[in-house]
């Protein structure tokens, strides 16, 4: 009788072809384009903010929105490479920089920011201390951002 139950179950699994193989994830890079040193000019009201977001950070949601530091590359640009995007799925991330606290009360970024060298608009919102903005893109299997 066992026999019998595995051979329809394989049987059932031959007709309806074999399973496509997994994709593969994508790698992407995202730049943001801005000074890698505080700026001197943040107004006092925005000294907290900068002080709580500290090195200027990604929250990736392929990665549970976890916060990894971005590289800085002196002296306007910091960069981070990952190879697990998956591809086909719209993904978000948000990037908080304490340079950014005069425009966004937690440091968000909302501008200057790139995947592979195609440039992004703020476009998602992110959790994060209530809902941050943030950016999504989706990756084609050929490795084309879009938005």
């Amino acid at each position: 009788m066992a026999a019998a139950v595995s051979l329809a179950t394989t049987g059932c699994d031959q007709a309806n072809g074999p399973s496509p193989p997994p994709t593969q994830p994508g790698s992407v890079r995202i730049v943001l384009a801005a000074a890698t040193t505080r700026r001197s000019d943040l107004p006092p009201s925005a000294q907290s903010c900068a002080d709580a977001v500290g090195a200027t950070h990604i929250h990736p949601s392929w990665r549970n929105f976890a916060a990894i530091p971005l590289q800085p590359i002196q002296p306007d640009r910091y960069e981070i490479g990952f190879t697990d995007v998956p591809i086909n799925m719209r993904m978000s991330f948000r990037i908080n920089d304490q340079n950014a606290c005069d425009e966004n009360p937690t440091g968000a970024v909302t501008r200057n920011v790139s995947v592979n060298d195609v440039p992004l608009v703020q476009n998602a919102t992110t959790p994060g201390n209530g809902d941050e903005p943030g950016f999504a893109f989706t990756m084609a299997p050929n490795g084309t951002i879009s938005q």
